[in-house]
């Protein structure tokens, strides 16, 4: 019998160009090669509707997002108050298909009576209070510090809400046991991501990269932090790329020798300089999730270098060389820039990235918590 799912998404989910959506769109091209029809509904509030979408999905609607400021006076968070609809509901309402709520955005009805009796999963990205409370932290805008820190105490408030669903698809470990924590039945189910299988030039790079969308607080942090603290008075070459990039960070590296800033980037330019670099540089200051461009870096690129941050609770520390500080990172970068990425390396990455990250196996999973399979 073949299965029919609804996944109700806070964005549209193409192009797959940032990490939520990421997740959404392999997601639903994993599952619909297992054989389950979805049915997609999008919040739109930018993006286009994405003809590439009816490839993978059984149908697909669209529901505008209202983003008026009256939202913030709502006692729930912005990013929920601002993602619900009666036409979404009346769809929902219209079947007995199991429903995939993707992350605590798209959460405003999963206590809704006329849905009481449903199966409901919802997919967390992210712990979401930690997540806005660190990007308070390093936004100096005040108006939007003073709306994360206003955030981060309405979804700790909302988090609760989630005792309405009868299962929790978390995407790392660490967030798997957070929501155990609290009681409710968490499962973990990693990331999906574009990469099938770890493909790694032979040879060696010339350079170190970081990547991410710059436009969001805790990257340009990142970016600072590798401008100011490990490549600052190096030779190794560093390029630094993706786009909106703060004007702090464009004046810091302006007439640098060694760091270079690459904006107006496309995703295949993206996956091109992963694949060239010697050194995938990758820290961040939020333990939170797990980050996509970690796993791209692993299937794509040479050596990965990290601080905890980036790899606790993920399953992926051993694949990525860990330092802590800025002078171990700093002698890190130089040490690996000089050590091929040798065969062994490429296997054992092959191994664990198959066995736990890979599309297939994770929407199995899925199935399994959906379908009410699962132990």
């Amino acid at each position: 019998m073949t299965e029919h799912l609804h996944i109700v998404a806070f964005d549209v989910p193409w192009p797959a160009d940032y990490g939520g959506v990421i997740d959404i769109y392999f997601k639903a091209r994993a599952l619909n090669h297992l054989g389950v029809k979805v049915h997609l509904h999008c919040f739109e509030y930018g993006r286009k509707p994405a003809q590439e979408l009816a490839s993978v999905c059984h149908e697909v609607h669209y529901y505008h997002r209202s983003t008026g400021k009256r939202h913030l006076l709502s006692s729930l968070p912005f990013i929920i108050a601002t993602r619900t609809s009666d036409v979404l509901l009346k769809r929902l309402k219209a079947d007995r298909h199991p429903i995939l709520f993707e992350g605590l955005h798209c959460c405003a009805l999963l206590d809704h009576p006329d849905l009481r009796d449903r199966h409901k999963v919802v997919r967390t990205h992210n712990i979401e209070h930690d997540y806005y409370g660190n990007l308070a932290k390093v936004e100096t805008d005040p108006f939007k510090r003073f709306y994360f820190q206003t955030e981060a105490r309405k979804l700790h408030r909302f988090e609760r809400q989630l005792k309405h669903a009868q299962a929790i698809a978390s995407i790392s470990a660490a967030d798997t046991r957070h929501y155990a924590d609290l009681g409710l039945p968490a499962h973990h189910v990693s990331a999906f991501h574009p990469n099938n299988e770890v493909s790694i030039r032979s040879g060696m790079g010339k350079f170190c990269l970081y990547h991410g969308n710059l436009a969001v607080g805790e990257n340009n942090q990142a970016a600072l932090y590798l401008s100011d603290k490990v490549f600052s008075g190096s030779e190794v070459p560093l390029i630094i790329a993706g786009n909106g990039a703060s004007a702090e960070l464009r004046a810091k590296v302006h007439g640098r020798r060694n760091i270079e800033l690459r904006e107006g980037i496309s995703t295949q330019e993206i996956h091109e300089l992963i694949a060239e670099a010697q050194v995938n540089v990758l820290p961040t200051f939020q333990a939170t999730g797990i980050k996509l461009k970690l796993l791209a870096a692993l299937h794509m690129g040479r050596h990965c270098l990290v601080n905890g941050h980036m790899v606790v609770g993920t399953g992926l520390e051993s694949l990525c060389r860990v330092e802590n500080t800025d002078r171990r990172m700093r002698a890190a970068v130089t040490e690996l820039m000089a050590i091929p990425f040798n065969d062994a390396e490429v296997s054992r990455r092959t191994k664990i990235l198959s066995a736990d990250f890979s599309n297939r196996a994770g929407a199995e999973r899925l199935l399994a918590i959906l379908f009410g399979t699962s132990n």
